[in-house]
């Protein structure tokens, strides 16, 4: 990513951009095509080789098979091996794209992401209109696999990083472990780790007839079992090389390591492209032990699961009656021409020229109490949109320029009262510009808050009249 990449907001390609190679596993040549997509689209692959071409979203929820990479399969249609491109995707901030191919499997090419990130930057990479929204997780969620001995994180951080540590019980790999702390160094320490497999795996493969895209040019072969030299000649014609040898190292000649830790940095690599599944763009910083696509996919739908439970948590302001206010009662009163007993603000704590964040105490000696289910006192839900009125006034008059100026408001649409409010409750009153103002016209969306929850919202239209 470039530094004046801006990550807070969406992006896509600038122009339709190729790449074709063959399946690892199928051994079945595809061509690959990324195209740009509008904002909110998403990741989505087409297979346009087959009827009505149907479309698969990258989605965790959609993964039928992990056993040797990450597959997706909807409307019939199935692709394999994901999890480079989606890396290459997350790695150059791609949000919204369309992924044309006319095959089964994703190209493997050579077992890294960097194939991907080298066509992305040939597409050029182009900034939307639109923000990013970012979930930021608040909370550790754990995956543990006692059997595969496979434990995974993720915790609170202001970026999205992660830690894996690898440890195969083999004496060539030993025990590794790769860090990436911002996506920003992902094309330069991780994108160019390739796939590896162990000598015994492949030759398992091998006789189960896949990995039939399989060649010495895309996966690093470990060898952490003596071989004789009968083995090394079935090697050389698996391979079709003269020269196949077992390094001092413990790794078949086939590669050069491009990095001493290699292996831990793909097992990154593979986190990055699983965790695209969530569907989402987190903030948080995943620590993985022993992972594993099956594993990963299983923690991606974890997150998935905690976000949409919590999703609606994201626009809760957050209230610290310690931090001196905005404008106090005294301001509002200046601003505003209403009066005990209808001042329903008693402080500011946010405003920008696009949101407005208020606070209302309602205590029990508030004059409706007296007449509003007395025995069971609720505050009337009109009186909780005047609130937000009222909050929303100043945000228009504070947007208005040099004058004074009154709010009268025109319309109230997709009102809903979900929570009732009582004696003792914090309002939290915030109102957001859902268009810019035109001709004095104020759009605003208020939700008004207790606690984590949603008490009352609203879609209201001001306008602005000068004095």
């Amino acid at each position: 990513m470039e530094n004046s990449f801006n990550p807070d907001k969406q992006h896509t390609l600038k122009q339709a951009v190729s790449i074709s190679g063959t399946g690892l596993h199928t051994g079945v040549l595809a061509d690959l095509t990324l195209k740009p997509a509008n904002a909110g689209f998403g990741i989505q692959f087409q297979r346009v080789d087959l009827p009505n071409k149907p479309m698969i979203k990258a989605d965790c929820d959609l993964v039928t098979d992990t056993s040797r990479g990450t597959t997706l399969e909807a409307n019939g249609a199935k692709v394999s091996t994901v999890e480079h491109l989606l890396a290459a995707l997350v790695g150059m901030g791609i949000d919204n794209v369309l992924l044309e191919i006319n095959g089964p499997e994703v190209p493997i090419i050579d077992g890294s992401a960097m194939p991907f990130i080298e066509i992305i930057e040939e597409a050029g990479i182009e900034e939307q209109d639109a923000a990013k929204l970012w979930y930021s997780i608040d909370e550790n969620l754990y995956l543990t696999d006692e059997e595969k001995r496979v434990e995974m994180v993720i915790m609170p951080a202001r970026e999205y990083q992660i830690t894996t540590l690898i440890d195969f019980n083999s004496p060539v790999l030993g025990t590794q472990h790769a860090e990436l702390k911002t996506m920003r160094n992902f094309k330069d320490k991780i994108s160019t780790s390739r796939t590896f497999c162990f000598l015994h795996e492949l030759e398992m493969l091998l006789q189960h007839n896949l990995i039939k895209g399989g060649d010495v040019n895309n996966a690093i072969v470990v060898v952490d079992q003596p071989i004789g030299d009968e083995e090394l000649g079935r090697l050389k014609k698996i391979f079709n090389k003269d020269d196949i040898e077992v390094k001092s190292e413990g790794y078949l000649n086939n590669l050069e390591l491009r990095f001493p830790n290699e292996p831990a940095r793909h097992k990154l690599l593979d986190i990055v492209g699983d965790l695209a599944l969530i569907g989402y763009p987190v903030k948080g910083r995943v620590i993985a032990n022993r992972p594993g696509h099956s594993t990963n996919v299983q923690f991606a739908r974890m997150i998935k699961k905690h976000i949409k439970a919590n999703k609606h948590l994201k626009g809760v302001p957050n209230y610290d009656p310690n931090v001196p206010p905005v404008y106090d009662l005294q301001y509002i009163e200046k601003t505003l021409p209403h009066r005990f007993p209808f001042l329903l603000v008693d402080k500011i704590i946010e405003l920008t020229d696009e949101r407005i964040v208020g606070v209302k105490n309602v205590t029990f000696n508030e004059w409706f109490f007296q007449g509003h289910f007395p025995q069971n006192p609720v505050m009337p839900g009109v009186l909780q949109i005047e609130a937000l009125a009222q909050c929303g006034g100043i945000l228009a008059i504070n947007l208005a320029g040099e004058g004074k100026y009154d709010t009268y408001f025109l319309k109230i649409d997709n009102c809903k009262f979900k929570q009732m409010v009582r004696p003792g409750d914090t309002m939290i009153l915030k109102m957001e510009l859902s268009a810019p103002i035109r001709r004095g016209i104020c759009e605003m969306r208020g939700t008004v808050y207790i606690g984590n929850k949603v008490a009352t919202e609203a879609d209201l239209v001001a306008q602005i009249v000068k004095q």
